[in-house]
């Protein structure tokens, strides 16, 4: 089958490599109908996520037609057509009953990005990311094999196109829980630090909530403005303002700052020249420049909500202004796997329409002029699907 591999750092292609087979009683081989390209695999791609070998298969945002089924497989049936979250979880573990997928303690044999050793089990594994994750190979594939068919595939009504549902594999399910952690309701006021994918579908999301003010912070004016035309956020682009934080506070009553804030940046955030020597010598290992403006935009009380991928350490976390404001912090990984009914209904009702972030769709075999237009942010590049 084809496939998209990795050959180091900018150097991704399509390859013919070996189709998956059923290895476990509770596998299903998927034939792929849509893949997307996301933020995160722009992390890989440029060479910063530890233990991602030559050949691995990237891709965590699929779905398809179920090709075959093991011998313990109930939930779904040959001819199937599903999404499959980025996220691997047994569904029957500690976490998995709490809904807390992704912090799955059977699926992943690592220890994830997590440096205290005494943390162990790891949490969830992922499709196509990295061995921290597992080893997996990911959905930017003509096949892919799902392990823990039980709990992972999701069924999608003939009714809706492919486009319509592929974002509820992560980054539809990402931003919302986005705001959901962000306690973000009618009449809120939110600043989101990135337009990327998950930044839009957080204001999406924040938009069908009833948020009065949804502040949008980025570098690249395009994403800037398709936001404000899309989802009515106010733009403030970090290349023209000095500080978004103090921009932000200023349009708020009482210049107390807005209820929320949420990173969707992650550790990749254009940092200082200080932040940026400091990780070349491998001093720091994320840029804190997004959780920093964060912290300063919130009200007292407020919650900081972050979707963006962060590993390892940061300097100048700014911890006493968040304990002298009193901030309440969420993060980590997506738990999708509950909240994929409630965004189904909202699709199907028309309250979301996730697709319309879509703006390049091209055939598996143009996947690394894909990375490349995403990596670039060329052509006015918001989100790339790929199609086998």
């Amino acid at each position: 089958m084809r496939a998209l591999t990795y050959h180091g750092s900018h150097d991704v292609r399509v390859d013919n490599v070996p189709d998956p087979i059923i290895q476990e009683p509770d596998d299903i081989i998927l034939r792929v109908t849509a893949t997307a390209i996301c933020g995160s695999d722009l992390h890989l791609y440029r060479g910063k996520i530890p233990q991602v070998k030559h050949g691995d298969v990237f891709g965590h945002e699929f779905m398809g037609v179920v090709e075959e089924v093991g011998p313990a497989v109930t939930a779904v049936s040959r001819g199937d057509r599903v999404i499959v979250p980025f996220v691997i979880a047994c569904g029957s573990c500690f976490f998995c009953e709490m809904n807390l997928h992704a912090a799955c303690e059977t699926t992943n044999p690592g220890r994830g990005a997590i440096l205290n050793k005494k943390q162990i089990p790891s949490g969830a594994a992922l499709f196509g990311y990295s061995h921290l994750y597992g080893g997996l190979p990911g959905g930017q594939a003509e096949l892919v094999r799902v392990p823990k068919a039980n709990t992972g595939p999701f069924r999608i009504p003939d009714a809706l196109n492919d486009e319509q549902v592929l974002f509820l594999t992560d980054i539809l399910p990402t931003g919302y829980q986005a705001v959901i952690n962000a306690s973000v309701g009618r009449g809120s006021r939110v600043a989101i630090y990135g337009a990327g994918p998950v930044g839009l579908m957080a204001a999406a999301c924040a938009r069908m909530l009833g948020a009065e003010q949804i502040f949008m912070v980025d570098q690249h004016a395009y994403r800037l403005a398709y936001a404000q035309r899309t989802y009515g956020v106010i733009p403030i682009n970090f290349d023209e303002i000095d500080d978004p934080a103090e921009a932000i506070i200023e349009q708020t009553p009482g210049h107390r700052g807005v209820d929320a804030a949420i990173d969707a940046v992650g550790f990749e955030a254009k940092g200082s020249t200080t932040e940026t020597i400091l990780t070349a010598l491998k001093l720091e290992a994320s840029s804190g420049v997004a959780l920093r403006q964060c912290i300063a935009a919130v009200r007292r009380g407020g919650t900081v909500s972050v979707p963006g991928v962060y590993a390892g350490f940061i300097h100048g976390f700014l911890f006493g202004d968040a304990f002298d404001k009193g901030l309440t912090f969420k993060m980590g990984q997506t738990h999708v796997h509950p909240l994929l009914p409630d965004l189904l209904e909202h699709i199907q009702k028309g309250d979301l329409n996730p697709e319309i972030i879509i703006s390049h769709r091209l055939n598996l075999s143009d996947a690394a002029e894909g990375y490349r237009l995403f990596d670039k942010a060329e052509d006015d590049c918001r989100k790339v699907i790929l199609r086998p």
